[in-house]
């Protein structure tokens, strides 16, 4: 990250917390099934690509102030980069994934075995599918929590039961747009940014009640995964397409968007917020 934009995040009026945030190294990133419609096997991938536009989003975290653990990547699971997707964290509770698909659920017991071994006490395998951050995100003092095509409505009501915290529950109906992470952005401490199409009509509702001052995104900004984007409570790290396309309206708000190129990780389906699992000690 360049210095111009490190400089940058001193000239808004919001504040950034250093946070706390698992990474997964694409040491055997690949395309090798397809599990979302943004996977095409036929497609070639680089790891080394992969590697070089993840390390550039770890050294920018580390640039803004923030922690970041590594777990080691496994051999034979390509799709553990998107650590996100291995976890809940909140309140120093972890509830670790149970994966929809059978290519991803032996990253269930790599979370597990880190957590453990990383000294966190209260920890344990969610009973229903539950796909993480991918589709429980924390604002606000609740749970959003994404179903229709990963988690399962069960899994909502047992994430209530054991973090002991609301959850609003949305249905997503575009499967482009498969975990909640990728449709909606937590941005602030109670502010979010998403694209009401990729939810039904109840959902919009909800969204609409409980966030009526949310920044509203278009097709476009969903499509390049402008919405699967991290943010410090200041700094938002989004797709650099999405910049383009939504910039405008976060320094509108105070917040300052900073570019990541992860194309190369997007033929998984993932970006920014896909590659980080925020520590919620």
């Amino acid at each position: 990250m360049s210095q111009t934009n490190i400089e940058r995040t001193s000239n808004s009026n919001r504040v950034a917390r250093p946070q706390r945030y698992l990474m997964c190294r694409p040491t055997y990133f690949d395309v090798t099934y397809s599990i979302n419609p943004w996977m095409d096997p036929s497609i070639p991938t680089s790891v080394d690509t992969g590697l070089a536009q993840w390390k550039r989003l770890y050294d920018t975290f580390v640039a803004l102030g923030h922690d970041v653990a590594l777990i080691e990547p496994v051999p034979g699971l390509p799709d553990m980069v998107f650590a996100a997707n291995g976890a809940t964290v909140v309140g120093g509770r972890v509830l670790v994934a149970r994966f929809r698909h059978r290519q991803r659920a032996d990253e269930a017991a790599a979370y597990l075995d880190w957590f453990r071994a990383d000294g966190w006490s209260e920890v344990r395998q969610a009973e229903y599918l539950n796909e993480g951050e991918g589709d429980f995100l924390y604002v606000g003092g609740q749970l959003l929590a994404g179903t229709g095509f990963r988690s399962d409505l069960r899994g909502h009501h047992e994430a209530r039961e054991y973090f002991g915290v609301p959850v609003l529950s949305l249905t997503l109906v575009d499967p482009r747009f498969y975990h909640l992470d990728t449709a909606l952005a937590v941005l602030g401490p109670d502010e979010i940014m998403y694209y009401p199409g990729a939810f039904d009509e109840d959902s919009r509702r909800l969204l609409a009640e409980r966030f009526p001052d949310a920044i509203l995104a278009d097709e476009a900004t969903a499509a390049v995964f402008g919405l699967n984007a991290v943010s410090d409570g200041r700094n938002v790290l989004l797709s650099e397409q999405a910049v383009r396309l939504a910039g405008d309206r976060l320094r509108e708000r105070g917040y300052t968007p900073m570019g990541i190129d992860l194309t190369e990780l997007l033929k998984a389906g993932g970006n920014a917020k896909c590659c980080t699992l925020e520590l919620r000690g």
